[in-house]
């Protein structure tokens, strides 16, 4: 049997495509599924030691990005979008997959496009309240549609769509704490907040951040992935201003965190400041741990907001809009949430409540019936 999975561009894309492959090995081993493989098909993997981890098999196709606003780059990826087409459809047609698994993205498109011409059946996964521009296309012609949200629903054909939830990964569902805090060399003993901008960090979240954050720390600790190209500025910003702090070991950043380290990061924290991307906020969910959450302002379709504000509708967190977003206002509101032990534990409660534990293996057992339907 063999299953293509495509999407991606970011970890939000990324990550729950692994979720996904390995729901779908655990299930191929439980009906003992033969010679089962995995390939991931995009312009480059989020991680490519996930995949080597995971058996899946990589092969590379150049997709091209199409911005929301003017760029020469636009032109050059047009050009780049051609021969990927050309390699999808051609290196399907040898290779012949029985089923083709999306998350969306840009990423994806080349081997949906390709999955069209030879007529191989396609399911695909809306992270979202509201679907991206690559699933909307694709939800007209795939055998399968589930969506995290129910608001994501009513994009597509009733009869062919489902409520799954995002597919996280198991080990955010057992929140471990034993150890660690002492992992990020933190006090046991002071509340820790875990601060994300999505996987490519956010300034605006930064920003407010590390102008809050001599006073922030005499209250409380953070773990602050900061994002790759932001983590210098920020580290730089952070000496300087916490230079004569006695409590300037209580703030510690990372430019980005790896899975494991992202698990030992929510065991260690007893809230989280984050953006609203769907895989973002199902992997909080998972954890239990109450949260308040920072929409981008000018997400693609307004999507950060709707999922921002579905998933506060739960009771599990709170949303603070960009504009507004300042110093003082964050930290007056980690203040009140953290000064009530019922209103955190009612987030909590309403943050399991939300996450989906099962999602994964749904998708995954659908997958493989498409697969078997199409042999």
């Amino acid at each position: 049997m063999k299953i293509l999975l495509t999407g991606g561009g970011t970890g939000g894309h990324f990550y729950p495509l692994i979720a996904v492959a390995r729901a779908i090995n655990s299930v191929a081993d439980q009906e003992k599924i033969a010679k089962l493989e995995l390939t991931y098909m995009a312009e480059k993997p989020y991680d490519r030691n996930l995949l080597l981890q995971n058996g899946i098999k990589f092969k590379k196709v150049y997709s091209g990005k199409m911005r929301r606003y003017f760029s020469l780059l636009n032109i050059v990826d047009l050009f780049k979008l051609g021969p990927g087409l050309l390699k999808s459809v051609t290196g399907m047609y040898f290779d012949f997959p029985d089923v083709v698994f999306s998350k969306g993205g840009y990423d994806s498109f080349p081997a949906l496009f390709a999955a069209k011409i030879l007529g191989i059946p396609v399911m695909i996964h809306e992270s979202d309240a509201i679907p991206g521009k690559a699933n909307l296309w694709a939800g007209k012609f795939a055998r399968r549609i589930a969506v995290s949200f129910p608001s994501a629903a009513e994009s597509f054909p009733k009869e062919k769509t489902a409520v799954t939830g995002n597919p996280a990964r198991k080990e955010f569902f057992i929140r471990d704490t034993l150890g660690a805090k002492e992992f990020f060399k933190l006090e046991t003993d002071v509340p820790t907040i875990f601060v994300f901008g999505g996987s490519q960090g956010a300034r605006i979240i930064n920003d407010n951040l590390l102008d809050g954050i001599a006073e922030l720390i005499q209250d409380y600790q953070v773990i602050h992935q900061t994002g790759e190209k932001n983590y210098e500025e920020c580290r730089g910003r952070a000496e300087i201003i916490l230079a004569d702090s006695k409590f300037k070991q209580r703030y510690k950043a990372f430019p980005f965190l790896r899975f494991d380290e992202m698990r030992i990061a929510y065991g260690a924290a007893e809230m989280v400041v984050s953006r609203a991307g769907g895989s973002a906020i199902f992997e909080i969910a998972a954890s239990g741990l109450p949260s308040i959450i920072i929409p981008i302002f000018e997400s693609a379709q307004d999507h950060q907001r709707e999922n921002a504000y579905s998933y506060a509708k739960s009771g599990a967190a709170v949303v603070i809009e960009e504009n507004n977003l300042k110093p003082h206002i964050l930290k007056s509101e980690i203040d009140r949430i953290f000064s009530s032990k019922e209103e955190m534990k009612a987030m909590s409660e309403a943050a399991k409540l939300f996450a989906k534990p099962d999602a994964a293996e749904k998708i995954a057992r659908e997958i493989i019936r498409l697969a078997i339907e199409h042999k």
